[in-house]
């Protein structure tokens, strides 16, 4: 038995959960997220918990019984707290600005990266070197954070680029030269 499926997800107050076929809701104070769940799938809502089942030991269903519980649970903890993914750019010139709520990336490019939110992520810029995604929606976060990442990927002899905060960049030693 999967350790974290069969965990019971609990439902704070303020947050409504709606199951309608395999399609959930959980709406809170944040605002509403809908997912599309794996049909095989059984998923119950008691009073004030949600729990995930699985209908046998198959392997498709071994694999599927920790993820659903891990997705509606951040669905949970999503309309409630919401979720975050810092970014550091390190290097000289790297600099972030917020216009409106489009970020400006200078990147060393010839041109300004201009990045726009996708409905639901909101972007903070507490530093010039710093960017703050924003958002409900935990995949929606990361894979913003990661595009964002993938203009200037952290290169590993100077550690230049855009890396997540607390990301460690192995370093390689550069040429050393003829003697």
């Amino acid at each position: 038995m999967s350790r974290i499926g069969k965990k019971p997800i609990a439902i704070p107050a303020g947050v409504e959960a709606k199951l309608d076929g395999n399609v959930l809701t959980v709406k809170g104070p944040k605002g509403s997220l809908t997912r599309a769940l794996h049909p095989d799938m059984i998923v119950e809502i008691a009073d004030s918990e949600i729990n995930v089942k699985r209908p046998s030991d198959q392997k498709l269903h071994r694999s599927l019984h920790g993820t659903t519980r891990s997705v509606v649970n951040n669905m949970v903890e999503g309309v409630t707290k919401g979720f975050e993914r810092a970014l550091e750019l390190v290097g000289v010139g790297y600099r972030a600005a917020k216009s409106g709520n489009k970020l400006t990336l200078s990147l060393g490019f010839s041109h300004p990266v201009e990045v726009v939110p996708e409905e639901g992520i909101e972007f903070d810029v507490p530093a010039t070197n710093k960017v703050i995604v924003k958002g409900i929606d935990k995949e929606k976060v990361g894979v913003i954070a990661a595009q964002i990442r993938a203009y200037r990927e952290p290169e590993p002899y100077k550690g230049k680029g855009i890396k997540y905060e607390g990301e460690r960049i192995i370093r390689k030693v550069g040429k050393t030269g003829k003697k």
